[in-house]
């Protein structure tokens, strides 16, 4: 198996064209997306049209938010969505893409099992909603009830932080790994591949995954930050925030 692992899109055009044509130069064409492909991001329309073409999509829980209504979401993130909708609908009957992306949103699967390997975009506990940081190391009790329904390999996003938590209750951040690749070895183990639109752990670049049997490689690419956060700025119903993190990282 060689795929490439996205997730956390939001958005961000300019990001996942970058991170397409990265993937492209690697020589791979089978890609899954875990969730939030819209939400935050200028750009809900060409995002969604790229991630149809994908292999695979999970939903993500900004993407339910587009369909139904956002819950438990801070003021700015409830407003991108309020308006994410009405790019999604702009074009009504007369758009036949308009109809082609909301069934593509509507028919999105909340999990995904090969095998050995589970796709979520937020836990195996809660696949929508649950998010696993860093710091839930400390918390024994919590990743002991998501490992006991991992089957031994989970793929997910949602925090924004790339890195591999193990079944000993460890977690290595991407960049702490030795040419930034992981060996899977017997340990059950949940992987946060990072996020393509609004990365969150210092590293303004997009963060994605390449999968090679049981290797893991994460992946940063560059991409032009200023014209996205610009996008961002120039619509009213977008909070200045996101554009401000992009840079950041955080």
């Amino acid at each position: 198996m060689k795929r490439a692992i996205v997730s956390d899109i939001h958005g961000n055009l300019e990001a996942l064209t970058a991170v397409l044509a990265d993937i492209a130069s690697i020589g791979i064409s089978e890609i899954y997306c875990l969730g939030d492909i819209v939400g935050y991001g200028p750009n809900p329309r060409e995002c969604v049209d790229a991630a149809r073409r994908f292999d695979f999509c999970i939903l993500g829980n900004h993407d339910q938010a587009a369909l139904f209504d956002p819950e438990g979401f801070s003021q700015g993130a409830e407003r991108a969505i309020f308006w994410t909708r009405e790019q999604l609908e702009n074009g009504g009957d007369t758009d036949p893409e308009v109809a082609k992306r909301w069934k593509f949103l509507c028919e999105l699967p909340r999990t995904r099992i090969e095998g050995d390997w589970m796709y979520v975009h937020g836990s195996a506990r809660n696949p929508l909603n649950e998010y696993v940081f860093p710091e839930d190391i400390y918390n024994s009790r919590k990743l002991e009830r998501i490992f006991s329904i991992i089957p031994k390999y989970c793929l997910q996003g949602h925090t924004h932080v790339p890195g591999v938590f193990a079944d000993d209750f460890s977690f290595i951040p991407s960049a702490d790994l030795e040419n930034n690749r992981y060996q899977m070895g017997q340990r059950k183990l949940m992987v946060n591949v990072g996020s393509v639109g609004q990365p969150r752990d210092g590293d303004s670049r997009s963060s994605y995954v390449v999968v090679h049997d049981e290797e893991v490689e994460f992946r940063r690419v560059s991409y032009d930050i200023a014209a996205t956060a610009a996008k961002i700025r120039a619509i009213d119903s977008l909070d200045n925030t996101q554009a401000d993190r992009l840079s950041d990282g955080r």
